[in-house]
């Protein structure tokens, strides 16, 4: 068995040093940027390369173009061509130098949103919200998983210790692939990504890692594109990245996308504790919709959820609303620090780790920031839960 993973790993480095040497050839004032999109399941990441003959430096110095929609779930034989319009910009850190990666949204024949497109009513939302600041920090947890779909690194007919000295920690008996976590914060950085940080996670070969805080949309932009450049570093290692919220049944953490919050008033410090009742209010709003925001919070209308949120491994129930000072196993959490400071933000719990964050980030703002007809959710795909 040991020899099978060492020939496997050889031959990886030698596609990887002959890779290397293509990839170093001049590209003779031509610049590769590969757009990307969200496909029909709201969770997987397609991607095509276009050649142009200058340097886009913003989203907009480049075309629209299309991709073939019957093969992503996205529009059937008849009239199959589905626009893709970038919209953000990173620089790519799997072809270094000039090259980019434009996050696109997809569009109808006539330019218009296309139904899968969850961006545009984002966008429309923190327009609206914009007054208010609303900033985000979003938690990305996912579990490593080996070609053959089990756990990475783990027994092949068993299972490893139970949980309780992998978070965090360090050691080839409690961390199994460090390697990738480590190469993603990095491509992250260079990217133009705002990561602010990773951990070990609590189940073995499960990791976190941390963008934000992002104001408005780019929240949802930057964590689409995170996960496009986890999956790209997981392809070049030869595993396969879940994000799958209850990856293993049993008495093991399941992953979540935690949702971290504030608005201009929560965050700044004021003698009157506006920022606390402003933190107070918005939880106690939070509180009158709680199953709303689960059928948001996966793609599956809160089916995922319903294997996560269990009431144990640092969950509340699927069906219950909870808040608390410092409490994991709540609903949403507020920092101690908060609590002391009068100020700050809150971290919903809840969010699956294979959420769109287009839509929990617009359920929040709609909830949150807005009053009245504009904090029903009625955002597109109302999912049945």
């Amino acid at each position: 068995m040991s020899y099978g993973r060492s020939h496997k790993r050889a031959r990886t480095d030698n596609i990887s040093e002959l890779n290397a040497k293509y990839m170093a050839l001049d590209q003779q004032n031509n610049f590769q940027v590969m757009y990307i999109w969200i496909d029909a399941t709201q969770e997987n990441l397609r991607g095509k390369t276009k050649t142009f003959d200058f340097e886009p430096k913003v989203a907009s110095d480049l075309p629209i173009w299309n991709f073939d929609g019957t093969s992503t779930g996205q529009s059937l034989g008849e009239g199959s061509d589905v626009y893709i319009r970038p919209v953000a910009l990173y620089r790519d850190p799997f072809r270094p130098g000039p090259n980019k990666i434009a996050l696109c949204e997809t569009l109808t024949h006539d330019e218009k949103p296309h139904p899968t497109n969850t961006r545009q009513q984002c966008l429309d939302v923190m327009e609206k919200a914009k007054d208010q600041e609303p900033w985000f920090g979003m938690e990305q947890e996912f579990t490593l998983l080996g070609a053959d779909k089990h756990p990475y690194n783990w027994p092949v007919n068993g299972f490893p210790a139970p949980q309780g000295p992998y978070y965090c920690g360090v050691g080839a008996d409690r961390v199994f692939g460090r390697h990738i976590l480590e190469a993603h914060y990095r491509a992250c950085m260079y990217a133009g990504i705002k990561i602010s940080g990773s951990n070990v996670e609590s189940m073995p070969s499960q990791f976190e890692y941390q963008v934000g805080p992002c104001e408005g949309i780019e929240m949802g932009d930057s964590l689409w594109v995170s996960r496009y450049i986890l999956h790209r570093i997981c392809e070049d290692y030869g595993v396969v990245c879940s994000l799958d919220p209850k990856p293993v049944l049993g008495e093991w953490s399941g992953a979540g996308c935690h949702l971290n919050f504030s608005t201009n008033v929560m965050r700044t410090p004021s003698e009157d504790g506006a920022g606390w009742r402003a933190i107070e209010e918005a939880v106690h709003k939070l509180s009158k919709v709680h199953m709303h925001h689960i059928a948001y919070y996966d793609p599956h209308g809160g089916r995922d959820n319903e294997r996560r949120l269990i009431g144990a491994n640092q969950t509340e129930t699927v069906d219950a609303f909870s808040s608390g000072v410092a409490d994991r196993e709540a609903s949403v959490r507020i920092p101690r620090q908060v609590f002391a400071d009068k100020c700050g933000y809150f971290e919903d719990r809840r969010p699956a780790s294979n959420c769109d964050p287009y839509m929990v980030t617009s359920a929040m703002v709609k909830t949150c920031c807005f009053e009245g007809d504009d904090s029903k959710l009625t955002l597109r795909y109302v999912p049945k839960f």
